[in-house]
């Protein structure tokens, strides 16, 4: 088209129709008169732009990928954190759940006893004052803690009280050598002194030579004068080997412990003794034996076996 006065004014009435429309549209928002062309305009060239946009986007994402690439790590990073997060969690609920158990046994062992307890948790274990067997409790002589007091858990007997202090306690260990405890055979009421053997049974001297022990005979505490170090009743353990008396005044046997002394977490100190002696009511139930299966083999006569009474 040339340059004339005729196409100057066509390009100024196309301007003035193009503003017009502009305004027209942006007055109307979604009941624009040109919405209808608009959208058929969409339609013609949305397979057009589709097929650009597949051609460039990849190079796009490419890009995208860098510039966010430090937004992803440190999302991963979070999630990891996260994941750890929640197996510490899943790990302390279980160590919890552990700790509850320990807690309600012991509470139904005082209970069975009439002990009166103050519940701790081991915080150290070690060497302490010389002993070679010991932990170190969170209470102290604040909480009403004093010496030579019984320590117990939700198995047996764990020790005593040696030392104290205003928020800790020093707790001797009943597997300790220099630890040393009366006791009674359940049943028989036969008596000895259990002595500690560090990771090996308690070796008990029993004050009666010829007194009738077997394997799998239980003992409990027999108890101080004024309930101090040891109340009675508390389990002791197992008689695991006799050893044979050999004319002796006394018998040496050798018991398991119920308490595993190295695993501690939560104990209880007996604060208040029991008014009576529970004897053998705080013993766990024995275990029943497991019946032996008997079998009955019956015997069918073969038909070729020779029948008697019969001539040829």
């Amino acid at each position: 088209m040339r340059d004339t006065r005729e196409s100057r004014l066509l390009l100024v009435l196309l301007i003035a129709i193009a503003f017009a429309l502009i305004t027209v549209d942006i007055r109307g928002g979604q009941d624009s008169p040109v919405q209808g062309a608009r959208q058929a305009a969409a339609a013609a060239f949305g397979p057009i732009e589709n097929g650009v946009s597949s051609a460039v986007n990849p190079v796009g994402n490419a890009i995208a990928a860098v510039r966010d690439s430090d937004n992803r790590h440190d999302r991963i990073a979070q999630l990891q954190h996260d994941n750890t997060a929640l197996k510490a969690k899943l790990g302390s609920d279980d160590r919890n759940r552990s700790r509850l158990n320990q807690l309600d046994k012991m509470l139904k062992m005082a209970g069975a006893g009439q002990y009166g307890i103050k519940g701790a948790e081991v915080i150290a274990i070690g060497a302490a004052q010389g002993f070679s067997w010991t932990v170190t409790i969170d209470v102290g002589s604040k909480d009403g803690i004093q010496r030579d007091m019984t320590v117990l858990n939700g198995d047996g007997l764990v020790g005593r009280v040696t030392t104290v202090g205003p928020d800790t306690a020093t707790v001797l260990l009943a597997n300790d050598p220099d630890f040393t405890v009366g006791t009674r055979m359940e049943s028989s009421d036969e008596l000895g002194f259990a002595s500690g053997q560090g990771d090996r049974p308690l070796r008990v001297e029993m004050l009666n030579g010829k007194a009738k022990i077997k394997k799998g005979d239980r003992l409990v505490t027999f108890g101080s004068q004024a309930d101090k170090p040891f109340v009675p009743g508390v389990p002791v353990g197992v008689v695991s080997r006799v050893d044979p008396s050999g004319g002796d005044l006394t018998r040496t046997i050798y018991v398991t412990p119920y308490v595993a002394f190295s695993k501690l977490d939560i104990v209880g100190v007996v604060v208040e003794a029991p008014r009576k002696d529970p004897r053998d009511t705080v013993l766990p139930a024995k275990p029943k034996p497991t019946p032996t299966p008997t079998v009955t083999v019956t015997v069918t006569p073969s038909a070729s076996a020779p029948v008697t009474g019969q001539t040829p």
